[in-house]
């Protein structure tokens, strides 16, 4: 919740992700590039005398002051051999000159007088060979390197790689509304039937309704929610898949999020009204999504008579060719409904005290309490909207002395108020005045990472 990433630059910021990052380029060196390259020829003839020059003037200095050892060879007709320099020793090549030390320094056992005519050399030599790589990379294919954005040196994320809060779900009309037939304008209730025909039903159901029959859904404490059979819901529009359950033999309706969005609450809503009408009732209906818009968690969290649960959908689900195909992967999770209390002091602020999560017990088929000591973090929306949340206050209960607030201020290298960072550790939140919309919104992070939010009307509340 601390951690800090890496900001990536927009290749076009105005038009936001969509626009793309700025990559990294590098020249592509294939040997075509090399072969095709006629600016290496009149590279080589224009610097190699002054090669041939500083090599002759090394070999002259090396007749003069010959070195104590031999000199082995390491490319060439000639490697291998051991060369004796001196006055009746042989010329050396231009590749069997030895390269310079780590440091720069000379071939072992050669004098300080060659120190001159050996720089002189290697200078010489990686001039011209600067030149023909420059060339070769100015005339090669440029590849760019996706894996790489560019980071920005003057912003820093310190929240996760990436956060959407809400998605609006996308209206397609149907083809009997865009050709003009009966229902060209289509009621709003309509057209998100149609869209979650169109657009909703996802060609991953069936894997997930097979992974939802293998893997079952996980609880709490290793409990775990299993199916005797899952197969698909005919006739239904958002009921996906019907089961009985493998323990106690109830009957069970699934209805899956969208692939790229929220499950929302108009999705709930015709769920349920589709499982009021099959016969025999089902016992339980599980609502699977990556994520819940918050007014959907809201009612699903307020559903009575029929036992309505919340699954998380693990995000490799995204990645099938990556999953591994076994019964102990954690692909769906239930989520706890979030226990708040809300009081209003003497003075009419109103404060917040979180007392975790109410997990179903899978066993007892009922909703327990689960405590305050899994909470690894929560937040306060003190104004809720009704679309986006924002967090006015947020809470660290389970970090440690140097964690949480305290990491986060060493992080981004703020100056933040030492007298009241306490204050954020806990699971009460700050006294609050009620804003304009008289909401307040409670967001919820287990320890596993499973989230859950609690809308809060404030009665009585001015706005």
């Amino acid at each position: 919740m601390t951690a800090s990433f890496d900001y990536f630059e927009l290749a076009y910021p105005h038009e936001g992700l969509k626009g793309g990052f700025i990559y990294k380029t590098v020249p592509h060196v294939m040997l075509k590039s090399i072969a095709n390259n006629a600016d290496i020829e009149s590279i080589y003839e224009r610097l190699h005398p002054a090669i041939e020059d500083s090599l002759a003037t090394l070999n002259a200095a090396l007749a003069r002051q010959a070195p104590l050892s031999q000199l082995t060879v390491t490319e060439g007709v000639r490697k291998e051999q051991k060369l004796k320099l001196g006055p009746k020793g042989v010329a050396l090549h231009e590749w069997e000159v030895p390269f310079p030390g780590d440091d720069g320094a000379l071939p072992s056992g050669w004098p300080p007088v060659l120190r001159k005519p050996f720089d002189a050399f290697h200078v010489a030599r990686q001039r011209m060979q600067a030149e023909i790589d420059r060339s070769i990379a100015a005339n090669a294919e440029n590849e760019t390197l996706y894996d790489q954005p560019e980071k920005s040196k003057t912003k820093l994320r310190i929240t996760g790689p990436f956060t959407v809060e809400a998605v609006p779900f996308p209206t397609v009309l149907s083809l009997e509304a865009a050709e003009g037939g009966a229902s060209a304008t289509p009621t709003e209730d309509q057209a998100y039937q149609t869209s979650i025909a169109r657009s909703g039903e996802s060609n991953r159901q069936q894997q997930w309704r097979d992974e939802l029959l293998k893997t079952g859904i996980r609880g709490k404490g290793g409990q775990k929610l299993e199916f005797a059979e899952l197969e698909v819901m005919a006739g239904t529009t958002c009921l996906h898949a019907t089961g009985t359950l493998a323990e106690t033999g109830e009957r069970v309706v699934v209805s899956f999020g969208p692939e790229h969005g929220a499950l929302e609450q108009r999705q709930v809503e015709h769920a349920l009204n589709e499982a009021g009408e099959l016969f025999p009732r089902p016992k339980m209906i599980v609502f699977c999504a990556f994520t819940f818009d918050p007014e959907a968690a809201k009612d699903i969290d307020a559903l009575k008579g029929i036992t309505a649960l919340k699954a998380q959908m693990n995000t490799d689900l995204l990645t099938e060719d990556l999953k591994k195909a076994r019964s102990s992967n954690q692909s769906f999770w239930l989520m706890g409904q979030p226990d708040v209390a809300l009081t209003q002091t003497a003075d009419g602020l109103w404060q917040v005290e979180v007392n975790g999560f109410d997990y179903f017990d899978t066993v007892k088929g009922e909703l327990i309490s689960g405590g305050k000591g899994k909470i690894a973090m929560w937040s306060l929306d003190t104004d809720y909207d009704g679309r986006s949340l924002f967090p006015h206050q947020v809470f660290f209960p389970m970090a440690g002395k140097d964690e949480g607030w305290k990491k986060l201020k060493k992080t981004i290298r703020a100056e933040l108020d030492e007298s009241i960072l306490d204050q954020f550790h806990g699971t009460v939140s700050l006294p609050f005045e009620a804003g304009k919309h008289a909401k307040a919104a409670v967001k919820i992070v287990d320890d596993r990472g499973i989230e859950s939010l609690k809308i809060l009307p404030l009665v009585g509340a001015t706005k």
